[in-house]
């Protein structure tokens, strides 16, 4: 008689398939809960204990771990020596492994949950069972999806046992899940310990789609999730309308998010290739958008728009004039949705928390052969280290828009210049090679908008060139890092033509 071993603490769709390896004559092990529940439907089961011959203990914490039960599922069967020794210690071979895990994640997850309660659901027996049942796949067939029980079902009505391909497909479902599920552990103290960089890392997400294509239609791509921290970001976002998401709609998402964030007005961060092309904030979000729009008029084509307050009528209707490819939000009123929907294509997220910092986050980038990994760029400046550095202080419009444009440039790739008036960017220039280039081209697109704006700039600048180009276009106050070797050239150049200047003593690389 063939046997199975049953121990699951999810049970979606256990007394079915129970009910149909009873039906074909298969002997059913069980264990706790899932023993008593099987009973409870009429199941004919063996309790664990009358297998191992001893009871389960300790609380449940020892159940299977026992010679009678890792022998059964690791003993090789066609090995001359293993089978000897099974008659000998009386060990019976065990078939097929059902088994499913303590709900770590979903505890972790549970508001105002003790360290205690965590620890109890670390599994101990499970992963033994399941991780033994893989590899002894050639033999044992070893289940822990329910997903996975139908599958497993047909193909022993019809052929008796588990085809080759099935068992080790399986086998590999297990190492993966357990290997997320120990990566869940290991995350849980290294964060509670505030371990940042252990000597081994593994991290872990869970999938959320499979995507088209990457960023080029010839690249495979899937986006994934973080198991933890994923509140106000894209990753807890629900699409209300529109096509699937593509990989590059997710990273200019993302990045429209991460300039929102800065922001307490009402405000709207038009993006394209996940830098800030247009960001205005005021006291409408429909006026906040009339100046995004106005900022870059054509790079806000074919872009994304992420608002921070309720996409409201007035603002949708502006928003349907032109293409767009994503707008994200907290929520959407009634008349929006009913005029944005009218857009086939238009891709529209709805995201609770939009405003949260997620301040504990960090940042990993993939090399070729290696992945770099950092604190996040959660702050934007330390007040106290502020200091205006020419002979002209900024007036109030000025700090107030300079402050504005140091949000902006903290995201936009470098080198990296934003140039803003009236809580507008009127020039924005991403990721130049030098940062001259980037100034002229922030200029350029500008164009007459830019006399009396005011600029920032992510890094410091190594000559004057850029106070000199800054005069030229008619930009009276300027904010930076400094830290240069020759500050004070650029210094003497912004006293020359009555800019005022500011110091903030960090800069914004975002490479």
């Amino acid at each position: 008689m063939k046997r199975v071993l049953i121990s699951v603490f999810d049970k979606t769709g256990i007394v079915e398939f129970a009910k149909s390896l009873d039906s074909m004559g298969w002997e059913i092990i069980s264990t706790g809960g899932t023993s008593k529940k099987l009973k409870e439907e009429g199941i004919k089961v063996q309790d664990i204990s009358d297998l191992t011959k001893f009871p389960e203990c300790f609380d449940g914490r020892v159940k299977t771990l026992h010679p009678n039960v890792e022998g059964g599922i690791l003993a090789i069967r066609d090995n001359e020596k293993h089978r000897k020794q099974m008659a000998e210690l009386g060990v019976e071979p065990i078939d097929i492994v059902v088994c499913n895990l303590y709900p770590f994640k979903q505890t972790i997850l549970k508001e105002g949950v003790s360290h205690a309660e965590i620890i109890e659901n670390i599994d101990i027996g499970g992963p033994t069972m399941i991780r033994a049942a893989a590899k002894n796949y050639k033999f044992v067939t070893v289940i822990t999806d329910p997903e996975d029980y139908r599958l497993v079902i047909d193909e022993l009505k019809n052929n008796g046992d588990t085809t080759a391909e099935t068992k080790e497909m399986l086998a590999a479902k297990v190492f993966i899940h357990t290997a997320h599920y120990d990566a869940l552990i290991a995350g849980y103290f290294s964060e509670r310990l505030n371990i940042k960089y252990p000597k081994t890392l593994t991290l872990t997400y869970e999938k959320k789609q499979d995507l088209r294509y990457g960023e080029n239609p010839h690249q495979s791509a899937a986006f994934y999730a973080s198991v933890l921290g994923t509140q106000g970001t894209l990753t807890g976002a629900v699409q209300l309308h529109g096509k699937e998401l593509s990989y590059n709609n997710i990273g200019d998402t993302d990045g429209a998010l991460e300039t929102l964030k800065e922001f307490d007005e009402p405000t709207i961060v038009a993006a394209k290739h996940a830098n800030p092309c247009g960001v205005g904030s005021a006291e409408t979000l429909a006026e906040a958008y009339r100046r995004a729009y106005e900022a870059d008029p054509v790079s806000i084509f074919g872009g994304i728009v992420a608002a921070n307050r309720e996409i409201d009528a007035a603002t949708a209707t502006e928003m349907a004039k032109i293409f767009l490819e994503v707008i994200v939000a907290p929520s959407f009123s009634k008349e929006a949705l009913e005029i944005l929907t009218k857009k086939k294509n238009l891709r529209l997220l709805q995201l609770d928390h939009i405003d949260q910092k997620n301040r504990k986050a960090s940042k990993a980038k993939t090399v070729l052969g290696g992945l770099l990994i950092q604190d996040s760029d959660t702050q934007l400046l330390h007040e106290s280290e502020l200091k205006v550095v020419t002979k002209r202080q900024p007036t109030e419009a000025e700090m107030r828009d300079l402050l504005f444009a140091w949000k902006v440039v903290k995201h936009t790739k470098s080198n990296g210049i934003a140039i803003a008036k009236d809580l507008c960017t009127t020039g924005v220039g991403p990721g130049q090679v030098s940062r001259i280039w980037a100034l002229e081209n922030a200029i350029r697109q500008g164009s007459d908008r830019i006399a009396g704006s005011v600029m920032a700039s992510d890094a410091f600048f190594p000559f004057s060139d850029c106070v000199e180009a800054a005069h030229q276009a008619g930009i009276t106050a300027i904010i930076q890092p400094g830290g240069s070797v020759r500050d004070q050239e650029s210094i003497d150049a912004a006293n020359k033509y009555g800019i005022a200047m500011i110091f903030t003593g960090m800069r914004h690389f975002k490479h």
